[in-house]
């Protein structure tokens, strides 16, 4: 099996590479007008260039995967600002689409916990949509519209799970079709686990993003093993290996947290289960140190026997 690896948004080898600084709307308010516009597009041309900074590294590195920050543009769907943050950026964001290209890097997003489509408030789901056509946006501002996924949880059960699983289906229906078509979905910690999560999948038809550390954390009545199956099963209409998140419990106490690094103990078991169903995977680490963790990881499972490294992030397992 190849398994090619990433990691998420900041990259920790470079200097300052923050590519989510951001700016409140609070602190916005207390700008004068020429101010606030001045330092809205300071703030996102910054982020810009630290994330070409970021993909120069992955294609430098050899790391085949990459996760934008889906801070790259502050306020960019609050209700009082929504501003138009391609234009002036018009550029950068194609430069950013051109080495993503060039490189052969497969590219994500992953919105934050807020973006569900369980609620039973309308405001709450017209947010979601909004949440995920500024990502859109940004993917179609880079030229990677066809490309791109955008990653979300179901969302909270709000006491009866049916019932938030039926809103979900309803409710991203809300969602233009030429966004939805780029969307996934991922099992959580806590509520919908890898078996609940693949059902819905199954069900609207879209790829299932599977995390090996939440299943752990939050395990489905079925072994994920036999499920592996059906969940990559998600992907092949797309024209894209499975893609999966890797991570480890910071400890016993706090296990729902990612720790610093990945123990390669912790996911041989589920690396090995995968090469079973499947001779292509991506994985997308998701650990506090970034592509220090997927360095470290990679250069662990490459010392195993039979484990071979083709690249600075690729191996064939």
């Amino acid at each position: 099996m190849r398994i090619r690896f990433g990691y998420v948004s900041h990259t920790l080898s470079l200097y300052e590479a923050v590519p989510a600084r951001t700016l409140t709307f609070k602190r916005f308010g207390q700008l004068s007008e020429e101010e606030r516009w001045e330092k809205l597009h300071q703030v996102t041309r910054t982020n810009l260039y630290n994330t070409k900074r970021a993909l120069w590294f992955n294609r430098a590195a050899e790391i085949p995967l990459y996760r934008f920050s889906s801070s790259l543009v502050p306020l960019a769907t609050h209700p009082e600002v929504l501003w138009d943050f391609v234009t002036p950026f018009k550029e950068q964001w194609k430069e950013i689409g051109e080495i993503v290209k060039a490189g052969g890097l497969r590219i994500s997003f992953h919105p934050n916990q807020f973006t569900v489509f369980t609620s039973d408030r309308p405001q709450v789901t017209q947010n979601a949509v909004r949440d995920m056509e500024y990502h859109y946006r940004m993917l179609e501002a880079m030229g990677l519209e066809q490309e791109g996924f955008i990653n979300i949880h179901i969302g909270g059960a709000y006491g009866d799970k049916n019932k938030a699983v039926q809103r979900f289906h309803n409710q991203i229906t809300e969602i233009p079709e030429h966004v939805r078509s780029r969307m996934t979905i991922e099992n959580d910690d806590k509520t919908y686990t890898g078996e609940e999560t693949l059902e819905a999948a199954e069900k609207a038809h879209i790829p299932l993003m599977f995390d090996y550390h939440h299943e752990q954390a939050n395990p489905s009545e079925a072994d994920y093993e036999h499920m592996l199956e059906r969940m990559f099963k998600t992907w092949h209409p797309t024209g894209y290996p499975p893609k999966v998140h890797v991570s480890s419990p910071k400890n016993e106490k706090e296990y729902r947290s990612h720790a610093r690094r990945v123990d390669a103990q912790f996911a041989l078991p589920f690396l090995k289960a995968c090469k079973q169903v499947t001779d292509t995977l991506d994985v997308m680490i998701e650990a506090k140190d970034k592509d220090i963790a997927l360095l470290q990881l990679v250069e662990e499972l490459a010392s195993i026997r039979g484990v071979k490294r083709i690249s600075g992030g690729e191996i064939e397992f």
